[in-house]
């Protein structure tokens, strides 16, 4: 059993690694990607997902998963039964290597899903060590309190030996098999020392990309490059059902201002795994305002991610515990998606944490209504107008750093703005205007 390693000096902060200063994060379903359903079949597809433009891919948990206890018919795959195995159905050891190879081959980088939290019922360390399992009031192995998932038992980190275990788990990832880091299940459940101690057991190797299941601040001190933003899904969503106005946008990023300050990044999304099965796809979850939050989830600060499918315009909730294959076909999502993952990438000031510029708000004559703002960094600037209501309307731009020339990125037409400049959106409609390097235009569909 590898010994507990000691935690870096508490003045020391982590540094992201280079090839996610302008990245966008995939993430893949396998069970649901391809028809097959395996790792060969998802190897297949990593060409279309460069030309998309993405650079980080999160493959969903690759290990056996447990049986006892086990939800549908092929269970879910957080319910870990062995961390150093991988799951028969979507292929063998070698044939992931063999998409980890590919990926690399193509300028790609691979993160796993790890689940630290808790494994299946039949885990054998059930048996091999149960004093590392978290006991209920009766002092049997217990579920998460208060959640639904009686598929699996929690974890207890105040064993040292469970602590020195999982970070080697993790270690050998990384070491052996070839992954560039890991997006971390639920990682507010697992003490936040155990995750700095492995961030620079896993930096020993090689430089890593660590994506929490969480929105904390201090993950981000010596652990975690980025963390969910789900608060700003959360703020998104009502305004797009109506039941609140900007100003809850405003407050996500009146909260989170200096954790920018501090280099925390956000992943933003408008779908991922659990969106989809458990709350709605993201037309069901955005209707007519989705090309706004798409738009602003890759534009504003943060580093954003597609879930497998939203390219092609998936409307079904995939199911969780059974083969329910996505649908590929080509629509006006992928499109829009791949046309703003390369403008992210050309342009500087919407590059990710330090690397990019930071937002600066642009006054409207229609606060509850509208957001604007913009990026600069260097010669390069993003300036983005959304109108976030059911309206047409007029925008007055009364305040901030949008004077100039500018591009359109919609119609490729130069725009010059003055003081008080106005300009007309559609009903859920965006202007988007560039200065610096642009690639080709976004599209709305």
């Amino acid at each position: 059993m590898p010994t507990h390693p000691t935690p870096r000096p508490s003045d020391v902060h982590l540094v992201h690694p280079d090839w996610s200063n302008d990245a966008t994060i995939y993430q893949i379903n396998t069970r649901q990607f391809t028809p097959e359903g395996t790792f060969v079949a998802a190897t297949s597809q990593l060409p279309r997902l460069a030309t998309l433009g993405v650079q980080i891919l999160w493959l969903m948990p690759v290990h056996e998963i447990g049986e006892q206890n086990r939800k549908g018919t092929l269970g879910s795959p957080y319910a870990v039964k062995d961390y150093y195995s991988v799951n028969p159905e979507l292929g063998t050891l070698a044939e992931l290597r063999g998409f980890l190879d590919a990926a690399h081959a193509l300028g790609l980088h691979v993160i796993l899903d790890w689940v630290a939290n808790h494994t299946a019922w039949d885990n054998p360390l059930v048996e091999q060590h149960p004093e590392w399992y978290a006991r209920d009031w009766k002092g049997d192995l217990q579920p998460s309190p208060w959640w639904d998932w009686p598929d699996i038992v929690d974890l207890d980190y105040a064993k040292p030996g469970l602590r020195s275990y999982m970070t080697e788990a993790m270690a050998y990832w990384v070491r052996e098999v070839g992954f560039d880091g890991f997006r971390c299940d639920v990682a507010g459940f697992v003490p936040t020392d155990w995750w700095e101690v492995t961030r620079a057991e896993l930096e020993r190797i090689r430089p890593v990309f660590l994506l929490a299941e969480w929105e904390s601040r201090e993950l981000h001190d010596r652990a975690f490059d980025a963390t969910y933003g789900w608060s700003w899904n959360e703020a998104m969503h009502r305004i797009a059902s109506g039941k609140a106005d900007v100003g809850a946008l405003r407050a996500y990023y009146a909260w989170n201002e200096k954790a920018f300050q501090a280099d925390c990044l956000r992943m933003l999304f408008v779908s991922n795994h659990d969106k989809n099965a458990w709350e709605g796809t993201e037309f069901e979850q955005f209707g007519d305002a989705l090309h706004a939050a798409i738009v602003l989830s890759v534009v504003s600060e943060g580093i954003p991610l597609i879930y497998n499918g939203q390219e092609a315009g998936s409307t079904k909730r995939l199911q969780f515990f059974e083969r329910d294959p996505i649908a590929w076909t080509e629509h006006p999502l992928g499109d829009l998606y791949a046309r703003l993952v390369a403008l992210k990438r050309a342009n500087h000031a919407l590059w990710n944490g330090r690397w990019g510029g930071r937002m600066v708000e642009v006054v409207t004559d229609r606060t509850e209504t509208s957001l604007a703002f913009v990026r600069r960094q260097g010669d390069h600037a993003v300036l983005l107008v959304l109108n976030l209501c059911a309206e047409p309307a007029e925008l007055t731009l009364l305040d901030g750093p949008y004077p100039g020339v500018w591009d359109d990125v919609d119609s490729g037409e130069q725009v010059r703005l003055g003081d008080h400049a106005t300009l007309g959106l559609a009903a859920w409609g965006y202007r988007l205007l560039v200065q610096g390097p642009q690639t080709v235009g976004v599209t709305r569909g």
